[in-house]
C-alpha cells in the first residue's frame, strides 16, 4: 500500500495516526501495565472502578463482564449511523473492594486473601487463567486492552455535544471535559466498552494514550511512550505512526499484515493492533503424543482477529522458520528488538 493510499483510511483532519502494535505472544499476565496505568490516570474519586488498561484472560468473559455482547459499533453498509449499544451495570465491572492484606500477611492462622467486608461474584479478572479446555489441552492467552483510538470512533459519532474529538496532530481520541455532560451515549456507541463514566464529575473519561508523555512530559521530560508500554517487562508494546512507512507500525500492520485489530466487524478501524498467538504447543493425544491440531483453537481466534488471522500467523510461522534455518527476518527483528528507538518511534514527521 502505497503512502497516499494509506491517507484516504486517516480521519478528516487527522495529520498522523499514532497506533500501537502488542504481540499476544509476549504476554504473560503479570499485569504490570494495568497497575500502571491505574496509578498514574485512575486512582481519583470516581474512577475507582475504572481500567483504562486491562489485561483479559482468553477464552473469558472480560471487563466489562461480557463486553462483546453490549452493542455498539457502526451500522453497515458505509458507516450510516452509530448501533445502539447496552451500558454495562456496575456489577458488571465489579467492585472496587479493599483486600485483607494486613491479616493475610502477619496472621499464621489466616493466610487467605479476601474482600474485606463484601461477598463478591464479579470482578476483573475473575476468571484469570480459567480459559477453556480440558488438560492435557488446556489452554488460553492473556489479552491487553485499551482504548483503541479509532480511525472512525463511534464514541465520537454518539456523542450530542461533540465532547469527544480526535486529535488533529496523532488522531488520540480525547474526552473534552468542559464540554461532556455525563449523557453516556459514547459508552453505549463503543463496541468496546472503552469509556467508562464518572459519577462524581458526571462526566465521561478514558485512555488517553499517554499523551502527555507523547509531548514530553514522560520521565527526565523526555518523549517516551505511554506508560502500560514503558513498564511492560516483556516490551510486548511498540508504538509509532502508522503512516510513518520506515517505523515498525507501518511495516507490520501494512507491509506484512501480521499485526490485526481486535473485532474489525465492528468497523471502527481501530490503531491498536495485534500479533495473534502462533506459537503455542500443539495439542496432545490421549496416547500422550503431540498432534498437528493447534491448541488454541483457530476458530476462536477467527471470532476474534476475523479471517485476516489465519495468514497473518502463517506469515509468522514462515518468518520464524527463516531464523531458525539461519536466515533473516525483519518481521522477527522487529518483535525481538530491544532498542528502545524501535520501540518508541513518536517523532512527528514529514509526510
Amino acid at each position: 500500500m502505497s503512502l497516499e493510499e494509506l491517507d484516504t483510511d486517516l480521519a478528516a483532519g487527522v495529520d498522523h495516526q499514532v497506533a500501537m502494535v502488542m504481540d499476544l505472544n509476549k504476554c504473560i499476565g503479570c499485569q504490570t501495565c494495568t497497575v500502571g496505568c491505574k496509578t498514574t490516570w485512575t486512582e481519583r474519586e470516581g474512577t475507582e472502578y475504572m481500567y483504562w488498561n486491562n489485561v483479559e484472560t482468553r477464552p473469558g468473559e472480560g471487563y466489562p463482564k461480557d463486553w462483546e455482547e453490549k452493542g455498539g459499533g457502526w451500522e453497515s453498509p458505509e458507516r450510516s449511523s452509530v448501533k445502539n449499544g447496552a451500558l454495562p451495570g456496575k456489577e458488571e465491572y465489579g467492585e472496587a473492594w479493599e483486600f485483607n492484606y494486613e491479616e493475610a500477611l502477619s496472621d499464621p492462622q489466616n493466610e487467605t486473601l479476601e474482600p474485606k467486608g463484601v461477598d463478591p461474584e464479579w470482578g476483573p479478572n475473575w476468571d484469570e487463567d480459567q480459559g477453556s479446555g480440558k488438560h492435557p489441552n488446556s489452554q488460553y492467552f492473556y489479552l491487553p486492552r485499551i482504548c483503541n483510538h479509532c480511525t472512525h470512533p463511534t464514541c465520537v459519532e454518539a456523542c450530542p455535544r461533540q465532547a469527544i474529538y480526535k486529535r488533529a496532530e496523532d488522531g488520540i481520541v480525547l474526552v473534552d471535559q468542559e464540554r461532556c455532560r455525563g449523557y453516556r451515549y459514547c459508552v453505549e456507541g463503543c463496541p468496546y466498552k472503552k469509556v467508562y463514566y464518572n459519577a462524581a464529575k458526571k462526566s465521561s473519561e478514558k485512555c488517553i494514550f499517554c499523551y502527555p508523555r507523547l509531548e514530553g512530559e514522560g520521565p527526565d521530560g523526555e518523549v517516551s511512550g505511554p506508560i502500560c508500554a514503558e513498564e511492560c517487562p516483556t516490551q510486548l508494546r511498540l508504538v509509532g505512526f502508522l503512516d510513518d512507512q520506515d517505523g515498525p507500525i507501518y511495516k507490520l500492520v501494512e507491509q506484512y499484515e501480521v499485526a490485526i485489530p481486535l473485532h474489525p466487524e465492528y468497523e471502527t478501524a481501530p490503531n491498536v493492533f495485534y500479533i495473534p498467538p502462533f506459537d503455542a504447543p500443539p495439542q496432545i493425544d490421549e496416547n500422550g503424543e503431540t498432534t498437528d491440531i493447534d491448541r488454541i483453537p483457530s476458530s476462536y481466534l477467527e471470532e476474534l482477529f476475523g479471517e485476516r488471522v489465519h495468514e497473518a500467523r502463517e506469515t509468522l510461522r514462515r518468518e520464524r522458520e527463516k531464523v531458525n534455518r539461519g536466515g533473516s527476518s525483519e518481521v522477527m527483528d522487529i518483535l525481538t528488538s530491544k532498542n528502545p528507538a524501535q520501540q518508541y518511534r513518536l517523532e512527528v514527521f514529514d509526510a
